[in-house]
Parts: structure tokens; sequence; C-alpha cells
């Protein structure tokens, strides 16, 4: 069974606050979406395997640890989930990008493709699926579930602020994927919104309304 982690770092909960307020332009709130995505990150590796190397130091030789060849990837929800791709890859500059985009059928209320371009040998990397938001959990499991169709077999999810309702859903329909929360919010409303949430977190980051 996958795990739910819920990220209560002070820097975390602090920058979290303040992206929610709606005073906050699109300059800071893309700032601050980053830095988030970079904390996060940081958690989200926790348990990374390493392994011993030998190296030269200007003193003299000695082992240190790296990392275990384990290639990573981060995979963006389009278009808001572009806002956390620059705060991972400070932490992780060495991962491939893909993409994901997916729009909401208005009739049928449920997610469609219309991109997806992922690195050539995804399904051998750890990806990493980030998205601010997880409100109904619809568009997290789609998107999920096409990279598993391609073959990727490891795979975790990131996002900023969820609902309970999204949770629910993503570990009911992907048991095997771990989740890390910045913040769990009460509910969603009549319209889809996370509350309290912070709004529409893609109209926010590009200046969008």
């Amino acid at each position: 069974m996958a795990k739910v982690v819920l990220m209560e770092h002070p820097l975390i909960q602090h920058k979290i606050g303040w992206i929610r307020r709606s005073s906050i332009g699109s300059k800071d709130f893309r700032t601050m979406v980053s830095e988030i995505a970079m904390l996060m990150c940081y958690e989200a590796t926790r348990d990374l395997e390493l392994k011993d190397i030998e190296i030269e130091t200007p003193i003299c030789t000695t082992t240190v640890k790296e990392l275990k060849g384990k290639k990573l990837a981060v995979v963006p929800i389009l278009r808001a989930g572009l806002g956390m791709v620059d705060g991972m890859l400070s932490m992780i500059p060495a991962a491939k990008i893909g993409h994901i985009g997916l729009y909401r059928d208005p009739e049928t209320l449920e997610p469609v493709e219309y991109y997806c371009k992922l690195p050539e040998d995804c399904s051998e990397r750890e990806v990493f699926v980030v998205d601010p938001m997880l409100a109904t959990g619809g568009s997290s499991a789609a998107a999920i579930q096409m990279l598993k169709d391609k073959g990727v077999k490891n795979i975790r999810f990131l996002c900023i602020i969820a609902a309970p309702e999204g949770v629910e859903h993503m570990k009911q329909v992907h048991p095997d994927v771990d989740i890390y929360i910045g913040a769990l919010d009460e509910r969603l409303n009549e319209h889809g919104y996370i509350v309290p949430g912070l709004g529409d977190a893609g109209d926010r980051i590009f200046g969008t309304k």
C-alpha cells in the first residue's frame, strides 16, 4: 500500500500560507510555488538509494556517498504543474522532463488527453508527477494511468494542496503510488474547487483570468 505523506515542515507551511493570499501577484506566486516544490522535492527524495564511491579530495583519497544510478524524471500535468518544475530541477538537475496535458470534458467531466511527451527511457526512471492542486483526483489519476500504460513502474505524486476527496480517489485507483502533500484542506465546493484552497493555480501562475 502506498503512503500518503503530509509535509509539515515549517518553511513549506509558511510559504503555502503566503500563496493562499488573494493579494499575491503572479510573479511572487510563481516564485513561491517553485520554492515550495523545491522543499517538497527534498522531502520526497529522502529514501533514494545511495552507493559508496572513492574520490580524491585536495587532501587524500576518501569514500563518499552518491545516488545509486537511479534515473529520475519530472512530469508536470499541464498547465499548472509547470510552475513546480524549476523548483524540482534545482534539487535534481539531471532529471529528464516529460509533459502530460489533460482537459475535462464539459459533458462527461472525465479527463481527456490532449498532449503527452515523455523521455524515451521513462519506463526505466523514477517519475515524479507534479501538480499544485489535487481536487477530485481525476486528472492526476488519469495522468498516472497514462504513465503506467507506457511501462512506468516507479511513480510518486507531489501536490501543494489537496482535498480529502482527491486523496481518497488516488488511493483507490493507484494504491501503489506514494502521495506527497503540502497541505490537506477541508473539502471541495460545488464547483470542484478546494476549500479554502487558493483558487485556480494555473491562472495565478500565468496571470490569466
